[in-house]
């Protein structure tokens, strides 16, 4: 039928070249149509279109079910759409698209979770160098520290070690380093990355294989050396992967960049977010502790962190009756009132009761100064909304502890919601009460 018709068409034309003009107008339309249609969207599209947070995870959890081996940065590449894809096909389905159904990504979020819980992956903050990475504790429960060098991990034979070592080293590069590193212990280096900012190094020790990353920063080096027999090989591929991406070697932890001490104890302040026990609170504050405590709680572990907002997530297991402090989006939250925390103990003869501070904020500045202990403050409007975190600026002390007040700064609501949606951290619904919502939080340093 179709050629007949278009026999037909050809015919009208050469009898009616007017009918044969007017015929081809719909024909002409269709074609403009169809020339500005949209193009299908690719998978990177699709993933490009996702939250920078999302990215994150999805890298993540497929470099630990080993299938993605790049860099956990949230940059979408044709590597990370390939290991999709394999996950994909690795689980049966009709299709290899490239991009995840909910069903595909609980799925995936599940395998990587239980490959974590297996190792007893944890972020902690290393405290002889602040230094920041993930750790397999299960699989490297003994730690040595030294305070002149850094700190070693490692299982009870010794199949799997884990070092951070730092050095001074006069006009370093990543270049000179790593040509250091890749010659010392007879190493036979299969792979290797070195740019301006850090280097990668992996291969064959005797025995053993190992990875290696490292940085500089003036003349101050840090390098963490990943050691494991090859019979290992399949549990230590990816956590690798997950530890060079988590390995942040300088944290924004300026007292220990400049040589001056932060204090071996320090007071601040936390917000409960859930009932499961997530605190936020500020990264400084709890940075190299080597303990961080909740008084009435116990000890708290400390899951995650941000220094670009300065944030930090505390976590407590078997609380109960936590009052989590409402962080829900509102459009007509007004100017920061109120400001809701615990101070130092010596400003209030020892006592963690917690007291409220009149503030406004001007250009993220709070004003008056708020006193010790204070950072990590709930900052809530008039009509106890929640308008962000109070954070002071890290007092850093060389001699006596200074009881000065320091400058009040504020972490913007919708930027402490980013990083909980970052971590996964579902903000409970509580009472309006800040005050049974705020937490002592103690950092003990050695």
């Amino acid at each position: 039928m179709k050629p007949l018709f278009a026999s037909a068409l050809l015919v009208a034309g050469l009898v009616q070249p007017a009918f044969a003009q007017s015929a081809a107008t719909p024909s002409a339309a269709k074609q403009k149509a169809a020339s500005a249609r949209p193009q299908l969207q690719t998978p990177a599209d699709t993933a490009n279109d996702m939250a920078q947070a999302d990215r994150l995870s999805i890298q993540s959890d497929l470099a630990w079910v080993g299938l993605y081996n790049g860099a956990i940065n949230g940059e979408v590449s044709d590597r990370m759409v390939a290991a999709i894809k394999a996950f994909q096909k690795d689980h049966g389905a009709p299709r290899q698209t490239g991009v995840l159904n909910p069903k595909e990504r609980e799925t995936l979020s599940d395998a990587a979770g239980k490959l974590q819980d297996n190792v007893g992956w944890k972020i902690v903050s290393d405290p002889q160098t602040g230094a920041r990475i993930g750790l397999p504790t299960k699989l490297v429960p003994i730690i040595v520290s030294d305070p002149n060098t850094g700190t070693k991990w490692s299982s009870s034979t010794g199949t799997i070690q884990v070092e951070i070592t730092r050095r001074k080293e006069a006009s370093a590069t990543t270049a000179k380093v790593a040509d250091s590193e890749r010659k010392a212990n007879a190493r036979k280096t299969d792979y290797s990355v070195i740019k301006p900012d850090f280097f990668v190094l992996s291969g064959s020790q005797g025995l053993k294989k190992f990875y290696i990353r490292g940085q500089t920063r003036d003349s101050e080096v840090r390098v963490m050396t990943i050691l494991y027999d090859q019979a290992t090989e399949g549990t230590m591929i990816p956590v690798s992967v997950a530890m060079s991406s988590a390995f942040n070697p300088f944290p924004g932890n300026a007292a220990a960049q400049s040589g001056t001490s932060r204090k071996k104890i320090e007071y601040s302040t936390g917000i409960i977010v859930n009932v499961n026990g997530a605190i936020v609170a500020d990264r400084q504050a709890t940075e190299s502790c080597a303990s961080i405590v909740i008084p009435g709680y116990g000890n708290a572990e400390r899951v995650a962190d941000d220094e670009t907002r300065e944030l930090a997530l505390l976590r407590i297991y078997g609380a109960a009756g936590l009052k989590p402090l409402p962080m829900m989006a509102n459009a007509a939250a007004k100017p920061t009132a109120f400001v809701t925390g615990i101070a130092d103990p010596q400003s209030q003869g020892g006592r963690a009761a917690a007291s409220m501070v009149a503030a406004n904020s001007t250009d993220g500045a709070l004003a008056p100064d708020l006193g010790l202990g204070f950072s990590g403050a709930a900052a809530l409007d008039s009509e106890g909304k929640f308008t962000g975190m109070a954070r002071l600026k890290p007092a850093l002390v060389a001699g006596p502890a200074n009881t000065a007040s320091s400058q009040a700064i504020l972490v913007s609501a919708d930027s402490v919601r980013e990083f909980l949606k970052a971590n996964a951290i579902l903000p409970g619904s509580g009472t309006s009460d800040a005050k049974v919502s705020v937490l002592r939080v103690i950092c003990v340093r050695k």
